[in-house]
Formats: C-alpha cells, sequence, structure tokens
C-alpha cells in the first residue's frame, strides 16, 4: 500500500470508529429507555436528597456562628442538632430508596437482554457465534451493565443539576467563591472525556479477551479425550496461562486508567476546595475585601460556603469514579448491537413438541433457495417417497448441510417450495413435520441430562437397549461410568467422535422415525468405526426409514444406492 493510499484511509477508518461509537452509545440509550420511568423516580430523589445538605450546612453554619458570637444556647444547641439528625435520616431514607429503584430496574435490564439473546440464540439455525461467546456475553459481560446503570447514570443525574444549584446559592453569598467554583468545576469533565477514550479501548480489549478464553475453554472439554490420548495436557496448560494472563493483564489495564483518572480528579476537586476555603479564611481575616454583593462575609456565611464547596465536587467526582463503568457498558452495547445486526435465521415452527403432520412422508423441493448471509444457496429440485435412501454430495461448502437444514424446517427458503406429506413446509406444519423425522449431526450434542434422556427425548420411556443393539452402541454404554444414568457433557466429554454419533443413532432408532437426517455421519472416522456407523444407518433403511445423508464417503454413497450432487 503507498503512503498515499494510507493518508486516504485514515479519515476513512477514523469515520467507521466514530461511527461504531455512535453505534454504541444508541444502544446504550435503548437500554436505558427500557426502565426509563424508573430511573426518573430515582433520579428526582436522589436530587431531593442532594438539595437537603445546603439545609443541614445552614443548621451547622447558624450553630456555630451562634456559639462564636455568644447567643447560642444549649437548647438551640440541642433544637440545630435535631433538626440536623431528621435531615440525616430523611437523606439516608431517600437515598436507599433511590438506590433500591435503580436497582431493580438495572437488574430488570439485564434479565430481559439476557432472556432476549436467549431466545434469539436458541433459534439459530447455525452459522451463529460459538456457544461459548454467547455464553460469556450472557453470564459475565451483560452484568457489567449493572455498574453503568447502578452507580454511573445517578452519578451523571446528579452531576447535572446538584453543581448548578449549589453554584447559585454560592454566588447568593459571594460572586467570587462562586467564579471560582465555576472554573475549576468545568475542568473535570473535560478530563474525563479524553481519559473516557483510552478507558473504551482498553475494555473492549478486556471484553474480547474474555470471549477467547470462554471459547478456548469450550473446546478444549470437548477435546478432552484428543488430549489425553496426544498426550497434550502441558501444552493446553500453557494456552491456558497465556490467555489468562492476556486477560489479566487487560483487566489491570483497565483498572489503572480508572485509578489514574480518579487520582487526577481528586487533584481538581481537592484544590477547588483549597481555594474556596483561603478565599474564606482571608475574608474572615479581612485580608480581602471584595467578592460579596455588599457587606463583607459573616462567620455563619464562610462556615456556610465552606461546607457547601465539596458538595459541588461530589456528584462530579462521583460520575469520575464511575467513568470506567461507562465504558465497559459501552464495550457491552456494542457487542449486544454486533450479535442484533448478525440477526439468525430462525427456525420454521416453535420448537416444541407437537403432533405428528399426518399423510405420507413425500417430500418434494423445487427451486429451493436459502439466504445465508450475503450468499444465496441455490438446492437441487429433489422427489423423495418413503423409504427411499440418499446420498447427497458435493465439495465442502456446497450446500449439503444447507439442504439437510431446510428439509427440516431449520431454515427458512427465501425462493421455491418445499412440501412434505402433502403440506408445505411452514410455521405452522414444521413442529408436526420434525415429529417424524431424526436428525444425525456431524457435531453431536448432548443436553445436561442423564444420557437415557438424552436417548430418549421424547420421553416415551421405552426400552432403549434395542436402540442401542441395532446402532451397535451397546459397547459404549457399557464402558460408560454409571451406563446410561451418566452424564456426557455438552459435546460428549469422555468419549469417542464415532461413539457419540453411534450414540446419535440410537436416539434416531428410539424415536422411530419416518424420516432421518444425517450430516457426515461418517467424517473423520476409521473405517471400523466408520462401517459401524454405515450399517447401522442401513438398518434404519431396512425399516423404510427415509434416509437423507450429506456424505463425502464412497462406501456409504454406494450402500445408500442413489446420489444427488451439488
Amino acid at each position: 500500500m503507498t503512503v498515499g493510499a494510507e493518508v486516504e484511509d485514515a479519515p476513512a477508518r477514523a469515520g467507521r470508529r466514530t461511527r461504531v461509537k455512535a453505534a454504541d452509545a444508541r444502544r446504550l440509550d435503548a437500554l436505558e429507555a427500557q426502565a426509563k420511568g424508573a430511573f426518573r423516580i430515582a433520579g428526582i430523589l436522589n436530587i431531593v436528597t442532594g438539595v437537603l445538605w445546603p439545609v443541614q450546612a445552614a443548621v451547622v453554619a447558624a450553630l456555630v456562628a451562634g456559639w462564636l458570637d455568644g447567643y447560642a444556647t444549649a437548647a438551640s444547641g440541642l433544637e440545630a442538632a435535631l433538626a440536623f439528625l431528621l435531615l440525616a435520616a430523611l437523606r439516608a431514607m431517600l437515598d436507599h430508596r433511590a438506590g433500591a429503584v435503580v436497582f431493580d430496574a438495572a437488574d430488570g435490564i439485564v434479565a430481559a437482554e439476557r432472556a432476549t439473546l436467549l431466545a434469539r440464540e436458541s433459534r439459530r439455525a447455525g452459522g451463529g457465534p460459538a456457544s461459548a461467546e454467547v455464553g460469556a456475553l450472557m453470564a459475565q459481560k451483560l452484568p457489567m451493565l449493572l455498574p453503568y446503570l447502578t452507580r454511573y447514570r445517578p452519578a451523571q443525574f446528579r452531576a447535572s443539576v446538584l453543581p448548578i444549584v449549589i453554584l447559585v446559592i454560592t454566588a447568593w453569598f459571594s460572586w467570587a467563591a462562586a467564579l471560582v467554583l465555576l472554573v475549576a468545576g468545568p475542568l473535570i469533565p473535560v478530563f474525563m472525556a479524553l481519559i473516557g477514550i483510552a478507558a473504551k479501548e482498553a475494555s473492549q480489549k478486556q471484553m474480547t479477551e474474555i470471549g477467547d478464553l470462554n471459547t478456548l475453554l469450550m473446546d478444549r472439554l470437548g477435546a478432552l479425550v484428543d488430549i489425553r490420548l496426544l498426550d497434550a495436557g502441558e501444552r493446553t496448560a500453557r494456552d491456558f496461562e497465556a490467555r489468562a494472563e492476556g486477560l489479566r493483564a487487560r483487566t489491570m489495564a483497565v483498572l489503572r486508567i480508572a485509578f489514574l483518572s480518579s487520582t487526577v480528579l481528586e487533584l481538581f476537586a481537592a484544590l477547588g476546595v483549597a481555594m474556596i476555603a483561603v478565599y474564606v479564611g482571608f475574608s474572615l481575616l479581612g485580608s480581602i475585601r471584595f467578592g460579596t454583593w455588599g457587606a463583607p462575609l459573616s462567620v455563619g456565611e464562610g462556615i456556610f460556603l465552606l461546607l457547601l464547596a465539596p458538595d459541588y465536587f461530589q456528584p462530579l467526582r462521583d460520575v469520575a469514579a464511575a467513568w470506567h463503568d461507562r465504558a465497559q457498558a459501552l464495550a457491552v452495547a456494542g457487542e449486544l448491537a454486533t450479535a442484533e445486526a448478525a440477526a439468525p435465521v430462525a427456525a420454521l415452527g416453535q420448537g416444541a413438541a407437537a403432533a405428528a403432520l399426518p399423510g405420507a412422508a413425500v417430500i418434494v423441493l423445487a427451486g429451493a433457495v436459502v439466504q445465508r448471509g450475503a450468499r444465496r444457496v441455490r438446492l437441487p429440485d429433489l422427489t423423495l417417497a418413503p423409504g427411499d435412501r440418499v446420498a447427497v454430495t458435493g465439495p465442502s461448502g456446497a450446500g449439503k448441510s444447507t439442504l439437510l437444514a431446510a428439509l427440516a424446517g431449520l431454515v427458512p427458503l427465501a425462493a421455491g417450495t418445499l412440501s412434505v406429506a402433502g403440506v408445505a413446509l411452514s410455521e405452522d406444519t414444521a413442529d408436526g413435520w420434525r415429529a417424524r423425522m431424526a436428525w444425525v449431526g456431524q457435531a453431536p450434542h448432548f443436553l445436561d441430562r442423564p444420557l437415557s434422556e438424552n436417548l430418549d427425548l421424547r420421553g416415551t420411556g421405552a426400552d432403549l437397549g434395542p436402540a442401542l443393539a441395532a446402532a451397535r452402541a451397546e459397547a459404549v454404554v457399557a464402558t460408560l461410568p454409571g451406563g446410561l444414568a451418566a452424564r456426557l457433557g455438552e459435546t460428549g466429554g469422555g468419549i469417542s467422535g464415532g461413539e457419540a454419533r453411534r450414540l446419535m443413532l440410537a436416539r434416531a432408532f428410539a424415536a422411530n422415525p419416518e424420516v432421518v437426517l444425517a450430516d457426515e455421519p461418517t467424517a473423520d472416522l476409521d473405517r471400523e468405526t466408520a462401517d459401524a456407523v454405515t450399517a447401522a444407518l442401513m438398518e434404519l433403511g431396512t425399516r423404510g426409514v427415509t434416509l437423507v445423508v450429506a456424505t463425502h464417503d464412497p462406501v456409504l454413497i454406494e450402500a445408500l444406492g442413489r446420489e444427488v450432487k451439488i
């Protein structure tokens, strides 16, 4: 690339970053809008709590001035103390109520987003992010919105109102003191904006590292058997150690920015309060005779201003302390926006148990096209009668798995027609059609339940022995601790790929289907295991089951007898 091209690309990159930041901010605003009323109520309670402090400060200032001037009595001191304590109790009660309202609203937002994400991903017909990434987003990243919603947003609302209220009160007594606050106050938001750029980038890197570590963990858990066979345990441990160290470094980078930024902003706040203290002190000593609207500051007015000054900066300091919470929330909102932009191709139907669709299991596919992102996959015309056995062949990526997914109603057609059992496959008929079929995937998936429940998903309670025998899977179950009561984990930890596929075939036998769709059932298997899987499939065929198998295996293609090329 030439220097000129790099120069030309720089504005484009800057424009993309700006658009991404704006999209993240809009997504974050949309999250807040889900509980806008609750946040408004909490904000009002926070403002009332903050406004009560000047009243308390006035009580204290009047009492101290009375003691110094000699007109205060024990009774007046008791009355002032009682008034101060009552106001403090009211502030505490309002602050607690505001916090409870905000937390309930924030917790509801996170729960709603988690439910939405789970519902969307559960209906995704393949091609989505890894389950580890989705799990990390739901379990680890979404809760990072809570500090932003419960700390930063209330602090930002207070910072938009309370400093102005205190500034006006201060200006009523001394324009010079108000001028000091007016100059020192805006420095904090300016530095927060500068620090926020680095904080957001650091948070995004931390989010990415969390997702990568979860993906690595899920991959290695699914490959424990292979890792043990290859004696790669030490290397796997080193991989985890390196990723964990990377996450530690990313996390510490975020915390370093947060702590350093808080230190700088605390310095500005301390300098502002110190300048007010110097002005009030010299005014009371008579060394400064300007800054008021007429008469010099009295002792009570000076004490009152000293008590107000820290609370002028406190809301700004709260915002600064929670600034990295906003950076983390923006990073999470960006991931949510990215997940929503990659809208899933939802399966037809509701994915619920349904009565079997009536009619002969005849499949007719004509002129079918499936939209896969920006790519349109054209499927072959196909007519299948009950008991037909078909091998779907073609190069990797040609659309074999897409054809099986379309026949199962897992992806909708962008064009063409698909009829099953004499009716069009649609939202209304998909669940009933799937009640008549079984799916044998290339990557077997097990629910977190005993193996017996995984093999009998329909809960018929039938004897699984014949199904295991037909699938040549009896020996697999015999070697498992607990047998049919064993839990294998999501990807079948503890058994080989061939054993997992034989268990999936046993599931198909147990379901007594009329149609079986199998995706590369013999891929990556040794010949002996592949032959066992092929024999089990042929056993299904001899029972009159329609077989549609995507495969590259010439032995399996020959056994099926009919080939459809894509």
